[in-house]
């Protein structure tokens, strides 16, 4: 049996990780409703853009809110775990979070690895969308007016990509391409020279890209803190663990 003063001495380390693990559990289960919230923000927002990108990519909205989901379950149960001092508990908690931590660095080496054929996907699908371009309420054609208005481009590499397509030889460039509505007549879309200075003439693909991969060392980042951030707490998970456990026996 240890002695009163070494007891004493062991409580307070254990009120301290309980302490600083509880703060931990909630800024985790927070940024558990940050993904929650990014993945339906994406998902929302951002549907025009995954519909020209391969069908794997459409379902990164949907891993974000499965992770958001288990990221909040799992807060949930190391608040539980910790206000308990449960050392079996602690245990779990730790593994699991390991088990995350393993995760987050494998999406972020197969993000990173498989980066350039997502772009590749983008350009060919972009590419077919031009060429099946209509006006009719089809997802892909919208999508493609949706990207040339919000983001000011014309065509994947310019605006005379339109040249080489059906719906050019019918109605000539589309007014989603137009940069100012009132003055953009079809006879000048139909004419490559006059409609070089009412559209945009630069192309989508590049923009869309650009924006990518100035992302990406973000995303990265992001990714790397969440996993530290995730060391931490299995670090002090197992240390109340261990310290809750070493005050037992000293009780004995």
């Amino acid at each position: 049996m240890a002695s009163p003063s070494r007891r004493l001495q062991t409580k307070p380390v254990i009120t301290c990780l309980k302490s600083v693990l509880l703060t931990y559990t909630f800024v985790f289960w927070v940024s558990g409703i940050v993904l929650l919230a990014v993945g339906i923000w994406g998902r929302v927002s951002l549907a025009v853009y995954f519909s020209l990108l391969d069908e794997k990519a459409t379902n990164v909205p949907f891993v974000l809110v499965g992770a958001g989901t288990v990221v909040v379950l799992l807060g949930t149960f190391g608040c539980f775990a910790t206000c308990r001092g449960s050392t079996w508990m602690l245990k779990l908690y730790a593994m699991l979070l390991s088990l995350i931590f393993l995760i987050v660095l494998v999406a972020a080496i197969v993000g990173f690895v498989f980066r350039h054929e997502i772009k590749t996907s983008f350009e060919s699908n972009l590419e077919l969308a031009l060429k099946d371009y209509n006006v009719t309420a089809d997802p892909h054609s919208e999508a493609v007016d949706t990207i040339q208005r919000t983001l000011h481009c014309c065509g994947v590499q310019n605006y005379s990509d339109w040249e080489r397509t059906e719906y050019f030889s019918q109605k000539g460039i589309p007014r989603s391409c137009c940069k100012n509505q009132n003055d953009c007549s079809e006879e000048d879309l139909k004419d490559p020279n006059k409609a070089q200075l009412k559209v945009f003439v630069n192309g989508c693909f590049f923009l869309v890209t650009s924006t990518m991969e100035s992302k990406m060392s973000v995303v990265a980042g992001i990714s790397f803190g969440i996993a530290c951030f995730q060391l931490i707490g299995i670090i002090l998970s197992c240390c109340l663990s261990r310290y809750i456990t070493n005050n037992q026996y000293e009780m004995v």
